[in-house]
């Protein structure tokens, strides 16, 4: 898959603003901030202000590598037959890990705590727009509800992720609106359980599935 670098520059901008920003505060910082914090928001790791630059480049910058490079390795090249659609996972993706990397670095300056409640809104938000690709990703190795037995056959492959698009599209709008009412104790609780079921649910009813059309008519 040709990567012409016009086509790529919208992507490498956006891979760019979590560098920006953090040079633009880079000499307001302290030499020593917090780099890890519990589900409350609490700081309970602190390391030197350098560390902060593996943070852009192990979520935006990796996955832009990952994402352009995948392709190049699927031995069915089945992923350069979502076409565009490819290429707006690609983006999607790549502009979630460089906003969440901003704000770590944000938070970072102590100038607010990071909530629970924020991460996982945005974690929701991004669960949501998966599970409307969810239709259009063909059987990969890389991408996808990738079960054994949804690899094995196509037919599987396509029913699970109609489900599963189906079941992460709601359950992701189901924690947005749940951050945005729910206490950050209950929100905890409530995330994970939704979490837990988004990938259970898919992986029993792809087995069941398989199961299903391997029996003998």
């Amino acid at each position: 898959m040709k990567t012409p670098f016009l086509k790529e520059l919208p992507l490498l901008l956006i891979i760019a603003v979590p560098f920006v920003y953090l040079a633009l505060i880079w000499n307001s910082l302290p030499e020593v901030v917090p780099i890890h914090w519990d589900l409350y928001g609490r700081p309970n790791g602190w390391g030197s202000k350098a560390e902060l630059i593996l943070i852009p480049v192990l979520l935006p910058l990796l996955i832009y590598v990952i994402m352009t490079f995948v392709p190049k390795f699927d031995p069915k090249k089945k992923i350069e037959t979502m076409g565009s659609k490819f290429q707006d996972l690609r983006l999607i993706l790549t502009i979630f890990m460089s906003a969440l990397a901003t704000f770590i670095i944000y938070t970072a300056t102590g100038t607010s705590a990071p909530s629970f409640n924020y991460i996982a809104i945005f974690l929701g938000l991004l669960f949501a727009v998966l599970g409307n690709y969810f239709q259009t990703i063909k059987p990969n190795y890389f991408i996808g509800i990738r079960t054994p037995w949804a690899l094995e056959n196509e037919e599987v492959w396509r029913k699970t992720h109609q489900l599963g698009g189906k079941l992460w599209f709601a359950g992701g709008l189901v924690i947005i609106l749940a951050g945005l009412f729910l206490k950050e104790e209950i929100y905890i609780v409530v995330f994970i359980g939704i979490t837990i079921l988004l990938v259970v649910v898919p992986f029993v009813y792809s087995y069941r599935e398989f199961k299903k059309m391997s029996k003998p008519v």
